[in-house]
């Protein structure tokens, strides 16, 4: 799934809040060996707006080419990058420089800057806080991407329901995208994924109702999972996770994990 401007922007402000930098700016890097800059917080003028950067040229273009972050104390004199785009960056008035790709399974998709504006570096704080904004959009795409996956995968399944292997597959994806659901922010993206996962479902208005988390417990419960392990996957203690089940399973008058899941499915709120 792409990054979009929103992310993108949201990652520059998350940057500039930790680190207290006072310019950031981040591009979109696609299949070319080319990034577009087109986020920007702070900036004084347009000079870097939608300025396309190569990879292997320039700060960014290193961190691009190498996949890691690079540094620039004293931008202008860095010996260690390529200067196609000093006049852009001395326009913005910049002197010390970050760039952090934002690397999602082994492929760059975005490149984060930070930039001090005075004659002073860049401490080992400012640079960790800017590696943890750059780390929390690659969480966030790399969940993205996850469900897109598997809303690929639960159509052609759901035509199959009725047969056994399909059916088994299906109810593994379900379980997959309810954990999903609760560990995305997006709410556009996360009523789509809901509304994928009621029309996994046999039955459009069951008579027993979970809440969301309830159901999510049941469905992960459905997999084989463990407490701890149903936790670990959303998020929670263990102890919350009990009481979702326990709650659960007095709703669907079930006195163990097994029928539980048995009569969530009769109900209609499982695959």
């Amino acid at each position: 799934m792409p990054v979009d401007d929103a992310q993108l922007l949201g990652a520059v402000s998350d940057l500039r809040r930790d680190t207290g930098l006072p310019v950031g700016f981040a591009g979109i890097a696609g299949a070319s060996p080319r990034m577009r800059l087109t986020a920007f917080l702070g900036n004084r003028g347009t000079a870097l707006n939608g300025l396309s950067v190569r990879a292997g040229c320039g700060l960014g273009g290193k961190a691009l080419a190498l996949t890691r972050p690079v540094v620039a104390n004293d931008y202008h004199s860095a010996t260690t990058i390529s200067h196609d785009y000093d006049e852009p960056v001395r326009d913005e008035g910049i002197h010390s420089v970050l760039a952090i790709p934002v690397v999602v399974r082994r492929r760059v998709r975005a490149v984060l800057y930070g930039g001090l504006r005075d004659e002073a570096v860049l401490s080992d704080r400012t640079i960790t806080a800017a590696l943890h904004a750059a780390r929390d959009l690659e969480q966030t795409l790399a969940v993205e991407d996850e469900i897109e996956k598997r809303l690929a995968e639960a159509g052609p399944l759901a035509e199959h329901r009725e047969d056994a292997a399909p059916r088994e597959r299906l109810r593994e994806v379900y379980g997959e995208l309810r954990a999903l659901s609760g560990q995305i922010d997006d709410s556009v993206l996360r009523d789509r994924l809901d509304a994928v996962c009621e029309n996994l479902t046999v039955a459009a208005s069951p008579l027993v109702r979970l809440a969301p988390r309830e159901l999510d417990t049941v469905a992960l419960v459905a997999l084989g999972l463990t407490n701890a392990e149903i936790a670990h996957r959303l998020g929670l203690t263990a102890e919350t996770v009990k009481s979702y089940l326990r709650e659960a399973m007095r709703k669907l008058d079930a006195n163990s994990r097994l029928q539980a899941v048995t009569h969530a499915r009769r109900a209609g709120l499982l695959p």
